[in-house]
């Protein structure tokens, strides 16, 4: 954006009002200054368009929260910096939920001022200097729609306050992607973040996992072993698939919030610990709360701030993005040339549901970029033909097709997989760890495969299958 940009200061001290101006000055933007929350929405309600708001949070009469509460009812899109020389999570917390972009801890010096401006009024023209925003090998987070525009900007904000963080959304929507940018963006950056799934580790390795042992502690105990809370320290830990977690050990982990300390399995030591969790879930909160599968007071620690991430099907204009820069990336880790994306294929992906979101997108680009068969990409993301005999159905009609055989047999695959993972479901009475068990596969691999072919427990008890793409 250009550095002509009208920037409203609003902060009751008259020194910093002066301060901050002639540091925007110095840059060539507007500035316009107000002494109060009173002036500023006055200065708004007369027609003032700012491209952003430096917004003191203690000021008398209306506070910098109710202020941009009001600036917010009369011009939703407009962004917001909160200024304060507290830095109170709480107040953090507020303003984040009110709309607030960022958050700046005065004093501060010119070039904290320069990176928030630059980073918030960058945004306001969608960009972060690219819409695909690396993380690590093989990760990156893309922010190329409205939704997630804005989850990025609440990331940045909450990154800086040292909170749990609970993510939302469907399996595949890059829960864990979104974990990582936190990492990323937080002060714990150079530190370590590591990741626990708590539906992959049986229940009684959890505790170990997470919390250590000491000798004797257990059968097989023979050494001391750290646990990824102690390798964790000054770092960031995300628990994934937090509901799977037993609730005796969702006791000792709200231990964990509330003092930072736990001690080994078979110690009596206490051992402290500085560890940010993030947790993530794909369950029905209310429904996990109702049947005390989650505890309460568990998830009124880690719901501190909440992100929900929207799945693939709300966001689609990410899709030809995701699609080049993941083909790109698969070329590469193959060793093959990177297959075109054409119209046809672009059009179909658009079309396409995506009930495993990201996962789902990046398994299918793997099938086609392996088999190179653009016809075959495009047929399977083709709605199915419920009405004339299910997988069955489809699969005959394949086999006229020129290339059927290939598509037989994918069918015919796909049928039998789905057979056998009802057949584990009802041997279990839909437990799904054991049913994963007994497949050897992994849980969030059982999860995707019962969403892909639509498998859905009946009320008799029974289980159903539809024919899933």
């Amino acid at each position: 954006m250009s550095s002509t940009a009208k920037i409203l200061l609003v902060d009751d001290e008259p020194g910093m009002l002066r301060y901050i101006k002639t540091l925007l000055e110095v840059d060539d933007y507007k500035v316009e200054t107000a002494a109060t929350g009173e002036e500023a929405l006055q200065k708004v309600e007369k027609g003032m368009h700012p491209d952003l708001v430096l917004l003191d949070v203690l000021m008398p009469g209306i506070d910098g929260l109710q202020t941009l509460e009001q600036l917010r009812q009369m011009q939703p899109g407009v962004r917001v910096v909160m200024l304060s020389c507290v830095n109170d999570t709480r107040k953090v917390v507020q303003a984040m939920k009110l709309g607030a972009q960022d958050y700046l801890t005065k004093p501060f010096q010119k070039a904290e001022l320069d990176a928030v401006i630059d980073l918030n009024l960058g945004q306001g023209k969608q960009s972060f200097g690219s819409e695909v925003e690396e993380l690590a090998d093989d990760v990156f987070f893309i922010a190329a729609s409205p939704v997630m525009r804005k989850i990025r900007s609440q990331a940045a904000l909450v990154a800086n306050v040292d909170i749990p963080v609970l993510l939302l959304g469907e399996s595949g929507t890059g829960k864990e992607v979104l974990a990582r940018l936190i990492h990323k963006l937080s002060p714990r950056a150079h530190r370590t973040f590591l990741k626990v799934n708590c539906a992959a580790v049986p229940a009684d390795l959890l505790e170990s996992e997470l919390f250590g042992y000491e000798p004797g502690a257990f059968t097989g105990a023979t050494h001391a072993k750290p646990g990824k809370f102690e390798l964790c320290n000054k770092g960031t830990i995300l628990l994934d698939e937090i509901g799977e977690m037993p609730p005796l050990l969702q006791a000792k982990l709200l231990h964990v919030l509330q003092d930072q300390q736990f001690s080994r399995l078979g110690s009596r030591s206490v051992i402290k610990v500085d560890v940010r969790i993030l947790a993530a879930t794909n369950i029905n909160i209310p429904e996990a709360l109702a049947t005390k599968r989650l505890r309460e007071d568990l998830y009124y620690r880690l719901n501190a701030f909440t992100l929900h991430l929207p799945p693939l099907r709300e966001r689609k204009e990410e899709i030809p993005i995701l699609l080049k820069h993941s083909m790109s990336r698969m070329a590469e880790r193959y060793a093959r040339p990177p297959l075109p994306l054409s119209p046809a294929l672009l059009q179909a992906c658009q079309d396409h549901t995506w009930p495993g979101n990201l996962r789902e997108l990046n398994n299918f680009l793997k099938r086609y970029l392996i088999l190179g068969d653009e016809k075959l990409a495009v047929a399977e993301l083709l709605p199915k033909d419920d009405g004339n005999g299910g997988a069955n159905g489809e699969a005959n009609a394949r086999a006229a097709e020129p290339g059927g055989l290939k598509s037989l047999a994918r069918s015919a695959k796909d049928e039998a997989e789905a057979q056998a993972i009802t057949r584990a479901l009802e041997q279990t009475n839909w437990n799904r760890k054991q049913a994963a068990a007994i497949l050897q596969i992994s849980y969030k691999a059982l999860l995707y495969k019962i969403r892909q072919y639509g498998i859905a427990e009946s009320k008799g008890g029974h289980h159903k299958l539809s024919a899933g793409a």
